[in-house]
């Protein structure tokens, strides 16, 4: 049977919250990859107070570790649920921010230039990907940062090959979408695409690397039986080298516009 495409729409996470909460960010893997996520981040974060659009906030962790250090903070999703949690987080902090409840191409179109954009784990769930970055990537200013974090479709492909079974066909198919137990994007990315994309659109690229090298395509005994602490050491030492950094369950851009 030919796959039919589902219709094109952003994906809302409203009904996923929760699940979000304790499955992703509540994780040894949600942990290392914030963890990767601050490291790439920290010299941008420790530095002077800046314009932060977090485009697709969802919990806001990232955005309130920015204002923590004092960045001018907006945020938005189209996710009330999240949004909801984002705003608790940034009250108990005492931290002011502006949140949005919009899609990041409408806050965009009424948005200045800023001078860090985060655009992490976005992409993949858009009906329409390089559009939507392309209005996201135009609100950062001349010497500003894009951080792009995105669900790698070499890592998809990787770890559902070494399953096997009936996941086969969806591969070569590429009908994975809805399949099996865990959220799989729509919209995969490939590292190389977007590269020469951000290059091409006057960006050069400061950081990359690779979230989640090894521990993903680990079989759970496998995990089980590891330590946890070795494997994160494991994982730190490979994540920047180019064998391994785009094999990332995620990959993680951080590119400074220079033209």
């Amino acid at each position: 049977m030919a796959h039919i495409p589902r219709p094109l729409e952003d994906r809302n996470f409203d009904k996923m919250a929760e699940k979000f909460a304790d499955r992703i960010y509540g994780t040894f893997k949600g942990q290392l990859r914030l963890e990767l996520l601050q490291e790439d981040l920290a010299a941008l974060q420790a530095g002077a107070p800046m314009d932060v659009w977090d485009a697709g906030c969802g919990f806001g962790q990232m955005a309130l570790w920015f204002g923590e250090r004092g960045h001018r903070i907006t945020g938005c999703d189209i996710s009330g649920k999240m949004l909801d949690r984002a705003r608790e987080q940034f009250d108990e902090a005492g931290i002011d921010a502006t949140l949005i409840q919009a899609p990041a191409q409408e806050v965009a179109a009424t948005l200045p230039v800023q001078d860090l954009v985060l655009f992490h784990a976005v992409i993949e769930w858009l009906s329409r990907p390089l559009e939507t970055l392309k209005i996201v990537a135009d609100r950062v200013r001349p010497g500003g940062h894009l951080s792009l974090l995105f669900f790698n479709h070499h890592g998809l492909i990787y770890r559902n090959a070494l399953r096997g079974s009936w996941r086969l066909q969806h591969l070569l198919d590429e009908a994975w979408y809805g399949k099996g137990k865990n959220l799989t994007p729509p919209h995969p990315q490939k590292p190389e695409v977007l590269l020469d994309w951000l290059a091409a659109h006057g960006f050069e690229i400061i950081v990359h690397t690779g979230i989640r090298v090894f521990h993903d395509y680990m079989e759970e005994a496998a995990r089980a039986e590891s330590d946890l602490e070795k494997l994160q050491l494991l994982e730190r030492k490979y994540c920047r080298e180019s064998t391994f950094r785009n094999m990332g369950r995620y990959v993680h851009l951080l590119a400074k516009r220079v033209g």
